[in-house]
């Protein structure tokens, strides 16, 4: 994870759920590169197509309500999105996406900052949304160290791979 994230914005509305992101007809796709075609298909039908690395989403309030599945946090990673700003996030998706090594940040007020098009930038350390094209910021609570850490690493699954191998090898991680 970058200490700063820019990107171009997508916006979304609010209450995007989990098959919003990711239908569950595509459940038993195991391959990011043919998930990546379907995310947003519902929500924003033409994100896949014109998204590109490194873009962020902004949304209004509980974005990734509904299952728990890690497909919609999987999907959005693997097309390449850098971050997700939202008003509020479900808690299972919003921690879905950290373990993933997916930047998910609450800010109040967010959406209202930002259009679709817009250049966003995220100072994760500071706490701090800045909307390039207007010049508006918000301010948010900075990620607890031990989530920061989690996205440095990649994931939880890197968390765990990097603690068995320096176990293993004798080393502090």
């Amino acid at each position: 994870m970058q200490d700063v994230i820019v990107g171009r914005v997508w916006t979304l509305g609010r209450d995007v759920d989990t098959d919003g992101i990711i239908s569950g007809k595509y459940l038993t796709i195991i391959d990011p590169n043919e998930l990546k075609k379907h995310v947003l298909e519902i929500a924003l039908p033409e994100f896949a197509e014109g998204a590109r690395p490194g873009d962020i989403l902004v949304a209004d309030e509980n974005f990734g309500s509904g299952s728990s599945r890690e497909h919609a946090p999987q999907a959005l990673r693997a097309i390449g999105v850098s971050a997700i700003l939202a008003d509020s996030f479900a808690r299972i998706f919003f921690r879905n996406s950290i373990n993933l090594g997916l930047p998910a940040i609450e800010a109040r007020g967010v959406r209202a900052i930002f259009e679709t098009g817009d250049m966003a930038r995220i100072a994760m350390r500071e706490g701090l949304i800045a909307n390039e094209r207007t010049g508006a910021t918000l301010h948010f609570p900075p990620l607890p160290h031990h989530l920061i850490e989690l996205l440095e690493v990649g994931g939880l699954v890197e968390k765990v791979k990097r603690e068995l191998a320096s176990q293993e090898s004798g080393t502090p991680a």
